[in-house]
Formats: structure tokens, sequence, C-alpha cells
């Protein structure tokens, strides 16, 4: 098991460690539950969806990466797959707050990165911020979203954005976690391979300036970001993030990241490549390419 589950391992239920350690002390445990994981552990606890996730939380948030301002926020975002997502936020030192990653954010890029196409609920630890209901309303599963929280009634994302101006509001049908495929060219290394098949799956309807990072760490794995435009543009998540997401899930360091690989169209009408190596370079990662996108 990762070190930065102990802690928070230890103060649950002698059950619940025990329906745990076969699924968290698997060295490819990449913070995420298949669906049957899940009914494992309901079946071992006794516990329903709800009260699992709200007794996992703790869990998630020791996923936190908080040099700013050590305040642990984690969420679970439950697919309707089944399956599970932990997520938790992330801050930069020496970089604009605005690049920071909040909990809810990373649960849901986890799920989208893994694959998932939809979500039933989120659990988080802390009310969600009017950037993160805001970033949430992109999802396809709209206002019916299911919002947990500990020691308060289940409410829908509906009831903590009322009116919302969504997707809908600018006539966009397409919605985050529906499938896409933008039809780039796939070619150079295996690196950059990875980077243009991130793009191609990139949410960027409101721009159309898809785009997309791999990531190559020390260790010798490659970790894939992609693109994720909001209708009200400042809770977009810029691809090194949503690349960053999923390498700290999987227990990886930010700080050890090898080389980068930035893929965008030359003219788009938004450009990551400035902030990108601004905040690689923060995190000690000086390799760092772009190559432009084209289609057939």
């Amino acid at each position: 098991m990762h070190s930065r589950f102990h802690s928070a391992f230890a103060r649950l239920s002698t059950d619940l460690q025990a329906a745990l350690h076969p699924v968290m002390d698997d060295v490819a445990f990449s913070a995420s539950f298949t669906a049957q994981h899940i009914q494992t552990i309901k079946q071992r606890t006794q516990l329903n969806d709800d009260a699992l996730a709200l007794v996992l939380l703790p869990l998630a948030a020791a996923c936190a990466v908080t040099p700013l301002s050590a305040f642990n926020v984690g969420a679970i975002a439950r697919g309707n797959s089944g399956h599970w997502y932990f997520g938790a936020n992330m801050e930069f030192a020496g970089i604009p707050l605005q690049q920071t990653v909040h909990a809810e954010q990373s649960a849901i890029t986890h799920a989208w990165l893994k694959n998932e196409t939809s979500l039933d609920a989120i659990t988080v630890n802390y009310t969600p911020c009017g950037h993160c209901r805001q970033f949430m309303n992109e999802l396809n599963s709209g206002t019916a979203l299911r919002i947990m929280l500990p020691d308060r009634p289940a409410a829908t994302l509906g009831d903590y954005l009322p009116a919302a101006f969504g997707p809908h509001d600018l006539a966009i049908e397409t919605r985050l976690f529906d499938p896409v495929d933008h039809g780039y060219i796939v070619t150079g290394d295996p690196l950059t391979q990875a980077a243009i098949q991130a793009a191609n799956r990139s949410h960027a309807p409101y721009s159309q300036a898809h785009s997309g990072v791999a990531l190559e760490m020390r260790s010798g794995a490659h970790y894939t970001g992609r693109y994720v435009e909001n209708v009200a543009f400042n809770p977009s998540l810029p691809p090194l993030q949503a690349a960053l997401i999923r390498l700290n899930m999987h227990g990886e360091d930010c700080r050890h990241i090898k080389r980068a690989v930035l893929v965008e169209s030359a003219d788009a009408r938004i450009q990551q490549c400035a902030m990108t190596q601004i905040t690689l370079a923060s995190l000690g990662c000086h390799e760092f390419s772009t190559v432009s996108l084209h289609k057939a």
C-alpha cells in the first residue's frame, strides 16, 4: 500500500480494512475501484453505496498535494459503470493559483481519463465551491448529478447550482464524458502519439482549441491528459493538470517528470504552451516540446 494512505487507513474500522487490503495492497492500485471491488467491499462491511463513499473520503483526501494551504480535500466520483474514482486537490508552489486543481475536478477528470461514460454521484468532504459547481455542470449527467457530503442530506447539483448557466445556453450539445474523436493524425514518437491521442478526445466545444499532454516519468511510466473546457471558461482545466491528476492518482510524484510533450494547433484561439512550460519548470521538468496538430 502506498505510504500516503497509511495514516487514514489505520483509522478505518477493522472490517473495512480487511475488505480494502486485497485491493489497496496491489502494486497496480491507482486510487480507483472496479464495480466488482465495490460489491465485494459492501458485502464484507454491510455498508451501502452512500455510507461506503463517506467512510472512504479520508483515503481520497490522503492523495492531496497541498504545499500552499495544507488543507486536504478528497472526493470520490461514482460512475454509472459501478467504478469509483478518487480525487484530491493539488497545489503548485511558485505559479499562479489559477493552476490549482480542485478535488471535484480531480475525481471527475480521473474518471474521464479512465473512459467512464457518465457519473451518478460525487462524494466530497467539504461543500463544493462555486468553481466546482460550475465545472460539474459541464457533465453529461447535468444538474441531476447527486452530491453527497458528511452530515448533510443528499442533494443534486441542481440544488447547489439553481438557475444554472450551462452548455445549453450556448447551444452546445456535446457534454463532458460524451465520446468524441477529433480526427488528428497520430504521428511521432510514442510520447507524442500518446499526446495526440489525448487531444483527439479533449473537450473544447467553445473554442475548438483541442490539446493534449503526455508525460514521461523518471520511473519510465507515461501519463496523458487532455483539455477540459467549461461553458463559464474560468473553470476549464488545462491538459497538463489532467495529466498531473492521473500521475498523482497512480502514486507518482509531480516533481519526478522527466519529459513532457504538448500538442495543439498552431492557430488555435487558446494556447496552452506558455503556462504549461511555466508549470512544468516549477515542478523541475525542463525537457519540454510542442507539436502542432494536423488533420488528414
